[in-house]
């Protein structure tokens, strides 16, 4: 698929999804949706690809939110088709077996914020802002960042930042669990890559099945999510890179996984 406002990159088993409207910000529209739904899926399912790195074009913004000039456009029926189509996109991202990490410059406000918080880790370069301000333009967050950011930031700090509207800094946004780490703008994207190349070293069933595992987790009980990781592990005692990798623990190598 030829895209117009994204770009997908593929290298050594690392999937780059750039977000490249940098005039408008990379606010999203319609299109730029249909793409990333598009790139993301293409990611998920090539077996090249241990993990894919999430981000947007330029220093000045990651997302700035939606397009605001389409958004006015729309009406009941196509708002609510646009919102969960875009739910399901996020959906989609949270839920892939590879890692996805958002690497944040710049803005990183309503359909950005909720992006990012899709993903299932988030790295913020300095100059990161971040925020759901959508009640400014008499709105609400709709790709789900009523639920999301209350699960990361706890329910008192999500009502402060949806109900008020302002931006918060990359510091800030780790300090309340948003963020996972912080960077200097040029040390952004390479830690990134490390942390992917990192994670791609490790088993990719294991990676895949603590993904699953975490995601269903959290909306289980904490004695069903125990009872779930349970199942998990005895699958995964019966795959080929458990024998491997406990095999080259022992003999003292680097485990070569195969995925089986």
């Amino acid at each position: 698929m030829a895209y117009e406002n994204i770009i997908l990159e593929k290298k050594e088993g690392i999937a780059t999804i750039t977000v490249n409207r940098p005039k408008v910000l990379n606010a999203l529209n319609d299109l730029t949706m249909r793409e990333l739904d598009h790139a993301f899926r293409d990611a998920n399912e090539d077996d090249a690809i241990g993990a894919v790195i999430f981000t947007g074009a330029g220093d000045r913004s990651f997302i700035s939110g939606a397009d605001i000039s389409e958004l006015t456009l729309k009406t009941p029926v196509s708002g609510r088709d646009a919102i969960v189509f875009g739910q399901s996109v996020l959906n989609y991202m949270e839920s892939m077996r590879k890692p996805v990490i958002a690497a944040i410059s710049g803005f990183c406000l309503g359909g950005g914020m909720e992006m990012a918080m899709a993903c299932h880790i988030r790295l913020a370069s300095k100059t990161a802002k971040l925020g759901q301000p959508e009640v400014k333009l008499g709105l609400m967050p709709g790709f789900g960042g009523t639920q999301r950011l209350p699960r990361l930031a706890g329910k008192g700090w999500a009502m402060e930042l949806i109900l008020v509207g302002d931006m918060i800094s990359a510091e800030e946004g780790m300090a309340l669990g948003v963020i996972n780490h912080v960077y200097e703008p040029q040390e952004l994207l390479p830690a990134a890559q490390k942390m992917a190349r990192t994670i791609i070293s490790r088993g990719p069933l294991a990676v895949r099945y603590c993904i699953e595992a975490i995601n269903r987790g959290m909306n289980m009980p904490l004695q069903e999510g125990i009872s779930y990781e349970a199942t998990m592990m005895g699958v995964i005692l019966a795959s080929e890179d458990k024998t491997e990798g406990t095999r080259a623990f022992l003999e003292k190598r680097t485990p070569k996984f195969t995925g089986k």
